[in-house]
């Protein structure tokens, strides 16, 4: 079950790191053998997979310069098409309120319109349809960021589920995008949910007790 999900235009930066229990948690040191990540490009004409970062474009956010994931116009082939290139990840199990986040960034080329969509679908399928939560939109008609920015998205969720990154556009009007430092963290409800929940099954209790007399 999925509700309360930000709206793209909640999904603000900031700095404040959520506390809970870490489900994921992913630096892209290889790509190609991080466990449960899928990857699937649907750009016609075929091209190149999201790939391993370079650092003579840009260096990863932390660790080596090269340890991030990549995506760019070369999703279609030679650079020419529509991209539709996806980054999926492992499947998660999901308890409550939760967070994910991650920093992207881009070449720093001027004049290119990168759009990365953030999408959740429940369950373990890696088909497009599945994702049919759309929780944040980065760049399009607004400039995608030209440096490492960090991006947490909030959700309430209950069951087995995926995020997907997905790289789409005009090839003519993509440069490089890069993603990094990705977790997903799930928290405790709010101590007054558990109060309530805890008077409510004391009451339960009171009820039973009395029923027995």
């Amino acid at each position: 079950m999925l509700a309360a999900v930000e709206s793209p235009a909640a999904c603000a930066p900031r700095t404040t790191q959520a506390a809970g229990t870490k489900v994921l948690s992913e630096d892209f040191g290889n790509l190609a053998d991080s466990p449960g990540w899928v990857r699937i490009n649907r750009s016609i004409p075929l091209g190149a997979p999201w790939c391993q970062g370079d650092p003579d474009i840009f260096p990863a956010q932390a660790g080596p310069p090269g340890a991030y994931a990549v995506a760019s116009c070369l999703s279609a082939a030679h650079g020419v098409g529509r991209v539709d290139n996806w980054l999926i990840t492992p499947t998660l199990t999901l308890s409550g309120p939760t967070t994910l986040s991650f920093f992207t960034s881009r070449e720093r080329v001027d004049g290119f319109d990168d759009l990365l969509e953030v999408r959740y679908g429940s369950g373990s399928g890696t088909a497009a349809a599945s994702f049919d939560t759309l929780l944040a939109s980065i760049g399009g008609a607004v400039d995608f960021p030209a440096q490492w920015q960090p991006w947490h998205l909030d959700l309430t969720v209950d069951g087995t589920g995926r995020f997907a990154f997905r790289h789409l556009g005009d090839a003519a009007r993509l440069s490089h995008v890069g993603l990094d430092t990705v977790r997903v963290v799930t928290r405790l409800p709010e101590p007054t949910s558990r109060l309530l929940l805890a008077d409510g099954l004391g009451v339960l209790g009171l009820l039973r007790r009395q029923e027995s007399h």
